[in-house]
């Protein structure tokens, strides 16, 4: 795993792509479209599973995209929470937010570290 492999423009379409999912998965929350909410949860969760599984060679991409990851599980969490526990699942989503907050520092930290080696 490395810090440059190259990542690929169908990468990039994916993730373009799975912008779109998101952001219709976040519009029927806005528009409290319960059923349609849920189900795209899934999508977005897979694409992002995938787009990450893809990034697996390139350290940054993968890290970035777990944090991504973490990032769609706290979103989603906090939408069932408030469709159904009356917004009660708002710590289960810091968890997922604060995990992906920690490992985006964890990488950022290390590879800092890493440079500064390899400079001395």
């Amino acid at each position: 795993m490395t810090d440059t492999a190259a990542y690929s423009p169908r990468n990039r379409a994916l993730e373009n792509f799975h912008i779109v999912l998101w952001l219709i998965k976040d519009m029927c929350w806005c528009m409290l479209w319960k059923p349609f909410a849920l189900i795209m949860i899934v999508p977005t969760f897979i694409f992002a599973l995938f787009i990450t599984y893809n990034s697996r060679n390139n350290r940054a991409e993968l890290f970035n995209n777990i944090a991504v990851l973490m990032w769609i599980l706290a979103n989603s969490t906090w939408m069932i929470g408030e469709f159904y526990f009356q917004d009660g699942l708002k710590n289960i989503a810091f968890v997922f937010f604060l995990s992906g907050l920690v490992l985006i520092f964890y990488y950022y930290i290390s590879n800092s570290l890493r440079h500064k080696e390899k400079n001395n």
